[in-house]
């Protein structure tokens, strides 16, 4: 008989499993414990639970952790993992530091749902959604990997990794209640993005169940035509719905949104380019990270002049629009924003 992972009991559930075995309820709490907060790899890493106690869980259930595969360490202290899953596959997880803080970029999907023609995960085709456990296991490897090598614990946390996290969205929150639980990380809400490339409807129900995390969404574009071009699934979540869903998101929230948005030679560094972003910007309070171009070996994609990226940034200064610019991390492990592919 295949045995259950014991990840997808709740205490409640674990507390019942020890009364219904003839052992104290508070094993549960203890077990529940060594899973989440302590990160158990195994059942023999519980160490103040009994040896009997030990086998019966092994009888009974297994863990399905991830292991790291795989590990490489950019020159500017950026670290990409290769995440294996408990049935073989791989996605990809990586550690982005800073004088002030450690990001972890975790994945949400092995592949992805959407077809972004300048992602590298685009071109792999969408195996399956992630657990949340899955998701949980990635940010506390890069806890421990952010302790180990730049001696601070985890600060924030991006899902920008593989995957559209609104296409996997229960387990997605499942996995954001545990990292922001006492019981598992105590990470402040507020300290997690999801980056989406925009479902209105499901931004729609984000807003309706109250979430605390911040929302970025992965624009490039204002104008249809130019955003279908280079993201196809636009044609389907048109910038009119995607704009009515942020409003409805803010009108909820009343939390800023920020706009992801890469500047490619003869695509979208143009006035009407610019024009366009800043009526987008319109509608709701939101600040834009203008990203670093990082090529996937086509030569349809090319990162725009420096003038045409001050151009952007003049224009949105001038009408009071908070704009970054956002250096990338990591290229020379392929670990930069839109070149985790599973290439391994």
């Amino acid at each position: 008989m295949k045995k259950k992972d014991i990840r997808t009991l709740t205490k409640d559930q674990l507390r019942l499993f020890f009364q219904d075995n003839n052992d104290k309820p508070f094993r549960g709490n203890q077990v529940y414990e060594w899973l989440w907060n302590k990160g158990a790899h195994s059942f023999e890493d519980m160490t103040n639970i009994s040896k009997t106690t030990r086998k019966m869980l092994e009888e009974n259930f297994v863990i399905n952790h991830i292991r790291v595969d795989q590990m490489q360490r950019s020159t500017d202290g950026t670290i990409k993992n290769a995440v294996r899953l408990h049935d073989g596959l791989i996605v990809e997880s990586v550690l982005i530091p800073t004088p002030t803080r450690t990001t972890a970029c975790v994945s949400s999907q092995v592949g992805c749902s959407l077809d972004c023609k300048f992602c590298a995960t685009a071109r792999l085709k969408r195996m399956r959604n992630l657990n949340p456990d899955e998701i949980y296991d990635q940010v506390m490897a890069i806890d421990k990997e952010s302790r180990l090598y730049h001696s601070r614990p985890l600060s924030n946390i991006v899902f920008m990794g593989m995957g559209e996290p609104l296409m996997n969205y229960k387990n997605v929150l499942k996995a954001i209640d545990k990292i922001t639980s006492p019981e598992g990380l105590a990470m402040s809400p507020r300290r997690i993005t999801l980056s989406t490339s925009g479902v209105p409807k499901m931004i729609k129900k984000m807003a309706d169940d109250d979430v605390k995390f911040k929302l970025a969404v992965s624009l490039h574009s204002a104008i249809d035509e130019v955003r279908t071009s280079i993201m196809p699934f636009n044609q389907k979540f048109p910038l009119s719905d995607l704009r009515e869903s942020l409003e409805y998101w803010y009108e909820k929230t009343k939390s800023r949104i920020t706009y992801e948005y890469v500047v490619w030679k003869g695509i979208n560094d143009r006035k009407k380019d610019i024009d366009a972003l800043i009526s987008f910007c319109a509608y709701v309070p939101c600040k834009v990270n203008l990203i670093e171009y990082n090529p996937i070996d086509d030569d349809g994609f090319q990162q725009a002049s420096s003038e045409a990226l001050n151009n952007y940034i003049k224009g949105l200064e001038s009408r009071g629009i908070v704009v970054n610019v956002r250096r990338s991390r990591g290229k020379d492990i392929d670990a930069a924003c839109g070149q985790l592919a599973n290439k391994t």
